[in-house]
């Protein structure tokens, strides 16, 4: 991947905005391309009542992560919209930054299926999600 499909990707992605519910929760891209995405997001202020990482916080930056994706693959005229998405956790993190990692599994005409690894800041795996994305015609302007 070059730095040039990189920063064009991180381009698109800062102009087309990552949602209301993305910056609420603190989330950074920091790498953006179609075969590859990463984004940060911090532990402190997406815990649950116990002091872990709320695990539907790893599924929102799974989800932000996978869908931008599948939308820049999609390309002009086309919109993916979200499907299915599943979630593993297998560590809790507890302070710090979480990152996720966004790799394509398939990236077809019609379905985009990617994988988003969540680590901690020491690097360990504490989550793993899967998020299908059906690709169709953008709806025309009215």
């Amino acid at each position: 991947m070059s730095d040039v499909a990189t920063s064009e990707g991180l381009e698109w992605a800062t102009a087309r905005g990552m949602g209301a519910l993305a910056e609420k929760m603190g989330i950074a891209f920091t790498e953006f391309s179609i075969e590859r995405s990463v984004g940060t997001m911090p532990v402190e202020g997406n815990t649950q009542p116990v002091g872990l990482l709320h695990g539907g916080a790893y599924v929102v930056l799974g989800e932000s992560l996978g869908s931008m994706a599948a939308n820049l693959h999609a390309g002009p005229g086309r919109l993916a919209v979200g499907v299915d998405i599943n979630a593993t956790h297998t560590r809790s993190a507890t302070s710090g930054i979480v990152t996720g990692v966004c790799t394509p599994i398939h990236l077809g005409r019609s379905i985009a299926v990617h994988e988003i690894v969540v680590t901690d800041d020491q690097g360990r795996r504490c989550s793993t999600i899967r998020i299908t994305n059906m690709i169709k015609d953008a709806p025309k302007a009215r």
